[in-house]
């Protein structure tokens, strides 16, 4: 089965996205297929900091594939500019998502200079099922974000940060597991 041309698994991780910090992983001299799926979950555990190569831009696109937790309660994606600190986010935020299985809400907001802006909360559906697996894809438009779940829209998020060349890490936690990205 052909793979997208933006994935990030394994050895083509280095064409979009690139694990940030400070994880120094020893390559070794023989490369079997198992060696390389073990490199490859190092690379995706989570949390996660991944610097997307230019940014963002007007028709590009993030796709996170994952697995739901057994016991989940809720999971974090983020569009910003930097990485920012464990403790504190990057004074931009172009988009945070949080997905909450308690209440089953899809909340999203941005952070614009340091400041984090209104929660928006309407989606159609909840989409995230415990221990199953799920394809989130965030395609970035001229206005806006649009984000899809399994191929069905969740909802739109339209730019409070603008400067899109910027926003150039993406960030994942939670109750959740990272399969592949793209």
């Amino acid at each position: 089965m052909a793979e997208p041309p933006n994935v990030t698994a394994d050895h083509r991780q280095k064409h979009f996205l690139q694990r940030s910090g400070t994880d120094n992983h020893k390559k070794t001299e023989h490369h079997s297929p198992r060696s390389a799926d073990q490199e490859a979950q190092r690379n995706l555990a989570v949390p996660f900091r991944g610097l997307i190569r230019g940014g963002m831009r007007t028709g590009k696109k993030v796709i996170v594939v994952g697995v739901v937790d057994p016991r989940p309660d809720r999971f974090y994606l983020g569009l910003s500019c930097g990485c920012g600190t464990s403790r504190e986010p990057p004074s931009d935020v172009a988009l945070e998502l949080c997905v909450r299985f308690r209440d089953r809400q899809v909340l999203r907001r941005a952070r614009v200079s340091g400041t984090w802006g209104e929660v928006d909360r309407a989606v159609p559906f909840f989409p995230f099922i415990r221990d199953q697996p799920f394809r989130i894809e965030i395609y970035c438009e001229q206005s806006r974000f649009r984000v899809l779940v399994d191929g069905q829209q969740l909802f739109d998020f339209y730019h409070r940060v603008t400067s899109l060349k910027e926003v150039d890490t993406l960030w994942i936690n939670g109750s959740l597991s990272v399969t592949k990205l793209g």
